[in-house]
């Protein structure tokens, strides 16, 4: 992504937000100063991915305080809208971290709240530059230091996050080290993402790389055409199970099948500790719209309803790498969130 492409940026008295809906056509933004829209923006995907939204909802608390004292609300309004941006989408356990980072700041005032809001922001984009050499590290050390062709599904590079990227973060900094011979981007239905978003981030790079179909990663797979599976997650649970867009898991049974590496990127913050497996993730389901429609023409019939969530959960078993800003843990192999948080205690 080219630098002045900032995902997430405070003005001082609002939100600049990069509209991911109108890429690669159209570079645009949109200026938040209100909770509406922010709730509205997120639900959209005017912003999204697991990082973002955290330093999203941070800034967010920002702007309700603002807000509050803008309009006159009381205390009870104020924690209202607040929780509203925290709960605008469930399954990204970032959003409401990062809400919950702010809130001590709430009570000193907008600009406190902004300020701590951009320490995260900060905090992020080292974060993942670390997760990037990590996990090219570990790649390199197992899959032979040589040209690699990667697969990613969704989109987890710098639009997802601050800036750099977690899953796209690991590849560009192959790519530095000149070890990407090709990036495989599936377009992930039912918004593609990949398609208009992991695409347009690595042809900005210049790194190489082609769309496919969703189905057609496995095939990818296990035809031999890929090295390693790189992905990135919305929530990782104490074993390791994780939440990414769905159609990840097809990605991991693949490579579980093909015997290449499956590596999950992302910061220590989506690991959700609270949570002990997989089947306690909340999984949010998407407008039926999305599925049933195609452009504002409808193509299912009328009468057909439709099932659309938007993550799945892969199995712990199926993930060999988690690479976080802190090093690699090789869930498969038994190296859990919840064993590295024991063994630090």
């Amino acid at each position: 992504m080219t630098n002045d492409a900032r995902t997430v940026e405070w003005t001082g008295d609002g939100l600049r937000l990069l509209d991911q809906t109108l890429l690669p056509g159209r570079v645009e933004y949109i200026v938040v100063r209100d909770v509406d829209t922010l709730v509205d923006a997120i639900r959209r995907l005017v912003v999204r991915g697991a990082p973002a939204l955290g330093v999203a909802g941070a800034f967010g608390v920002a702007i309700a305080v603002r807000q509050a004292a803008r309009e006159g609300w009381d205390d009870a309004e104020r924690a209202a809208a607040i929780a509203r941006v925290r709960e605008a989408r469930p399954t990204a356990v970032n959003l409401a971290a990062g809400v919950d980072r702010v809130l001590p700041f709430a009570a000193k005032g907008a600009d406190a709240v902004a300020a701590e809001a951009q320490a995260l922001l900060d905090e992020d984009v080292r974060g993942n530059r670390a997760i990037g050499a990590h996990g090219a590290d570990w790649i390199l050390r197992r899959s032979g230091d040589r040209p690699l062709r990667v697969l990613t599904h969704c989109n987890a590079g710098a639009l997802a996050t601050a800036g750099w990227g977690t899953a796209l973060g690991v590849v560009r900094e192959l790519h530095e080290r000149g070890r990407v011979e090709i990036v495989y981007a599936d377009e992930t239905r039912p918004l593609l993402q990949g398609a208009r978003l992991t695409a347009w981030e690595l042809d900005q790079a210049g790194i190489p790389c082609v769309v496919q179909a969703d189905g057609a990663a496995p095939s990818t797979i296990l035809r031999g055409l890929a090295d390693v599976a790189v992905i990135g997650a919305d929530r990782i649970a104490a074993n390791g199970d994780t939440a990414n867009k769905i159609g990840s898991v097809g990605v991991a049974l693949a490579c579980h099948a093909a015997g290449i590496p499956m590596v999950v990127a992302a910061p220590w913050s989506t690991i959700d500790l609270a949570i002990p497996d997989g089947d306690g993730i909340p999984i949010e389901e998407r407008p039926a719209e999305e599925i049933v429609t195609w452009g504002g023409t409808r193509t299912a019939p009328d009468r057909v309803g439709a099932f659309n969530p938007a993550f799945d959960v892969t199995p712990a078993r199926l993930v060999n790498a988690l690479v976080t800003e802190t090093g690699v843990l090789e869930v498969s192999a038994g190296a859990t969130p919840a064993r590295r948080m024991a063994e630090n205690a």
